[in-house]
């Protein structure tokens, strides 16, 4: 909304969002600043409006402002009015839109709808979209279901409530159970047994609160967020924004998100960036051409926490996802006289092409800061010693169990090849001689304590070593990651994560 009005229309927009943490009136709620972009307000920003806080003497207001009806889509104006003692208020007007109805309208310039609406007529598939009673389920409902034609009973959870329905709408394999358990799997992302004649849609999906974040499932099959976003950029054919505009010129991932994305990028010559946690980055790189820098759209980004998106906005974009992987699925079905090619399909063959990264996080939330500070700092140590250790000798490694060789370190720094602004202490990097890697963040986006995130990586070209379970094949690493190096229930007393993923 802030960039169909911008050209000094709008100036930015207040967000109020609970995003993927419990709703309710004792829970955490947000109020998120965007720009004259569409993304997240820079530290520049912030900091400069916390400044500003410091220095306000008065507050003023209108008084006797009508009562306008949000029901009925129109504008609104508020003449001038000089009866308050505490100020004047210039005239202004208020807008109502039909929010929906233009992001439905944006969506449609950028997907064949004609093609994915073919895709869910098939009779041989199905699909289950869980809305997790957050915003998404009206926008779910007015183009998945009125627009594209999926049946009424594919759209589950689709009326926003405040409390979330008692769920909590982060979709992941943990919170969105519901979903997970429909597609006939397990919070572990395994083949769920006791379901095995079930039957199971064909695709899956669920998005959160505030619909930026998504998670694609397939039968019986988890795609990682990390896979997610490297399949798309492979089969951006498939996606007429992309075709349509000269193809990707550049792409990039969180520096936690796993290597797969590099893989393609390498392949299809695409210009690759590896930016900090935080949407703000990716926005600053599809900008760049309107700072006199090069021009990097179209542009596809995306991190491990379930967030996915392009240039279309500045943010991650959760439907927009959805319809990426519906538009894939559309295009390697064609033929409706063929069997279906099926999601676990299409990332298989991706993994036959590039290689799979097995993957996942381990999330310890609500541990006290104290603990987590220590845990932390317990690492950098580790990190300074190795790196003194290698600059006596240029050859140093460390051996560790299960044959891994620990042979670079160091903690994420970037410097944005935008505005030069340096982002210090971005997460802690173990880097095995393989290529495996074990990378270490606090987060502050839970809504109690901090929350230690454990993101462990391990790279296999093979063909034939890549079916096992993630939990097998990256067993070592994690014994590695959680008692190894980071000591999580030495400083912490956690002896399991609250959340995998």
């Amino acid at each position: 909304m802030i960039r169909e009005r911008e050209n000094g229309i709008a100036y930015g927009g207040i967000i109020l969002t609970a995003s993927h943490n419990p709703g309710g009136p004792d829970e955490d709620f947000g109020i998120k600043y965007n720009t004259g972009n569409g993304g997240p307000a820079p530290e520049s920003v912030t900091d400069a409006i916390f400044n500003a806080t410091k220095k306000v003497t008065q507050i003023k207001f209108c008084p006797n402002i009508p009562t306008i009806d949000l029901t009925k889509i129109g504008i609104t104006t508020i003449k001038k009015s000089t009866s308050s003692s505490n100020g004047v208020c210039d005239t202004f007007t208020v807008e109502v839109i039909d929010a929906v109805e233009d992001y439905a309208k944006l969506l449609s310039t950028l997907f064949d709808f004609n093609k994915i609406r073919t895709l869910l007529n098939r009779s041989d598939f199905s699909m289950c979209y869980d809305g997790l009673s957050g915003v998404a389920g009206i926008y779910a409902t007015r183009i998945l279901q009125d627009i594209l034609g999926a049946p009424a009973s594919a759209l589950h959870n689709c009326t926003p409530l405040p409390d979330f329905g008692g769920h909590h709408p982060d979709p992941n394999l943990t919170y969105a159970h519901d979903l997970v358990e429909i597609m006939g799997l397990t919070r572990e992302g395994t083949i769920n047994q006791q379901k095995i004649n079930d039957h199971v849609p064909d695709f899956g999906a669920a998005q959160d609160g505030d619909a930026d974040r998504n998670m694609i499932l397939g039968k019986r099959f988890f795609v990682t967020p990390s896979d997610s976003v490297a399949i798309i950029a492979a089969n951006q054919a498939a996606i007429p924004f992309f075709a349509n505009n000269g193809g990707l010129k550049g792409v990039a991932r969180s520096m936690p998100t796993s290597c797969a994305l590099d893989r393609v990028a390498e392949s299809l010559n695409l210009r690759l960036f590896e930016v900090p946690t935080g949407w703000k980055f990716f926005g600053n790189l599809m900008d760049s051409a309107s700072l006199g820098g090069p021009d990097y759209n179209p542009f596809l980004c995306g991190e491990e926490s379930f967030g996915t998106g392009s240039n279309h906005v500045r943010e991650k974009d959760g439907l927009w996802a959805v319809l990426a992987w519906l538009s894939i699925l559309a295009y390697h079905n064609q033929n409706s006289n063929t069997p279906l090619v099926s999601i676990e399909n299409i990332v298989r063959r991706h993994w036959e092409k590039f290689g799979r990264n097995y993957y996942c996080r381990y999330d310890y939330e609500g541990v006290q800061t104290a603990d987590a500070d220590s845990c932390i700092n317990a690492l950098r140590t580790r990190i300074t010693n190795f790196q003194n250790q290698k600059q006596t000798n240029s050859n140093y490694t460390e051996t560790l169990s299960g044959g891994f060789t620990l042979a670079t370190v160091d903690e994420f720094r970037y410097v944005d090849p935008v505005d030069n602004s340096v982002s210090d202490k971005q997460g802690l990097r173990f880097i095995m001689s393989d290529g495996s890697r074990i990378v270490y963040r606090l987060s502050g986006t839970g809504s109690v304590g901090a929350t230690i995130r454990v993101y462990i990586e391990k790279y296999e070209a093979d063909p034939t070593k890549q079916d096992k379970p993630t939990a097998e094949a990256l067993k070592e690493l994690v014994h590695i990651a959680v008692n190894e190096l980071g000591q999580i229930e030495k400083f912490t007393g956690r002896k399991e994560p609250t959340v995998i993923t």
